[in-house]
């Protein structure tokens, strides 16, 4: 009996599984900072015209340096015909003689005026420079001159209007429109002309025209 009990297994506790533990979910990874989306552009109406740029010179500038220096340098020349006898011209003396049996009394200081406008006015158009008092200048002259000539109708060929309705409606064009970049007004606002510019022009050579009027 010893025996079986030396070889007797000794009470041990119950063998029991170890506690399974759940297994917690992994961690997401760090979402990427989100980066802002860019503001959609909103879709051109049909039929609008894409804007571009300005450039520093358009090919109306150029159109007007063409009109500007074609008209004021004949211009010029006209006065230098009357003032100083060149290009064929007169000089003062004779055509203040014109001038005097035109009604234009004394004829050498209209003639000398007349001149005076065409020359200065048609030089300032030319170089864009002060140019509603130069459109102005040549408007005034332009009035006398239509009024001289009004009795014989439109046509130049039959000594008519025409050509000083043409000299003053360019004047006025360009007072109107502005000389543009390629001038020496380019570095003022009235290189863009509007309507002050063009109501002084025709305001001031309206004035001027009804002085030399009223007093010769």
């Amino acid at each position: 009996m010893k025996l079986l009990e030396r070889h007797r297994t000794p009470n041990r506790p119950p063998h029991r599984p170890p506690p399974v533990t759940a297994a917690l979910p992994a961690a997401p990874p760090p979402a990427p900072a989100a980066v802002p989306a860019r503001p959609a552009t909103p879709a051109a109406p049909l039929g609008a015209r894409r804007v571009s740029r300005p450039v520093a010179v358009s090919a109306g500038d150029l159109g007007l340096l063409l009109l500007r220096l074609t008209f004021g340098l004949l211009l010029a020349g006209h006065g230098a015909q009357k003032l100083f006898g060149l290009f064929g011209g007169e000089g003062l003396s004779a055509t203040g003689r014109g001038f005097a049996e035109l009604g234009y009394h004394p004829g050498t200081f209209f003639a000398g005026m007349a001149g005076a406008g065409e020359f200065l006015g048609g030089l300032g158009l030319a170089a864009g420079l002060l140019t509603p008092l130069a459109a102005a200048a040549v408007i005034g002259v332009m009035i006398n001159a239509m009024i001289v000539t009004v009795p014989h109708g439109l046509w130049e060929t039959n000594g008519g209007m025409e050509y000083p309705l043409c000299i003053a409606v360019v004047a006025i064009a360009v007072a109107a429109i502005g000389a543009g970049r390629l001038a020496l007004d380019r570095f003022f606002r009235r290189r863009d002309g509007g309507l002050p510019e063009m109501a002084f022009a025709v305001g001031l050579g309206g004035l001027g025209a009804a002085i030399v009027l009223a007093v010769s």
